[in-house]
């Protein structure tokens, strides 16, 4: 069963299990809650991750910025997230999220559309 927004709990005991990097970010995989693909990964920080939770859209720390940005905000993309989960080395996230349009900024579904032959 998908977690709505309103029932993650973002637990002291749980923010002590994540492992952020020397810059202070971890890598979130967002990926589609119906169809389980892939859409696009980016960076999360501590507030950008809180910030993900309460608004219940995605919220990231860009790098080559230095500023966090909502996806969706410019393009109205938004991603409405369902359900926030961390892998068992937990330095990764996977947010499950209802997308609104296109992930990519090139305006395709997914941000992983090109193959290596």
């Amino acid at each position: 069963m998908i977690k709505t927004v309103e029932t993650i709990q973002l637990t002291v005991r749980t923010l002590n299990k994540l492992k952020f990097n020397g810059d202070g970010l971890i890598p979130a995989i967002i990926q589609d809650y119906k169809t389980k693909e892939v859409l696009m990964m980016a960076y999360m920080n501590l507030e950008s991750l809180g910030k993900t939770i309460k608004l219940g859209k995605t919220c990231f720390w860009s790098r080559s910025r230095k500023e966090y940005w909502v996806k969706g905000m410019t393009s109205g993309h938004f991603q409405h997230v369902k359900a926030v989960y961390y892998d068992c080395d937990a330095d990764t996230l996977l947010i499950k999220v209802q997308q609104i349009g296109a992930a990519c900024h090139t305006l395709k579904k997914s941000c992983f559309y090109r193959k290596i032959n």
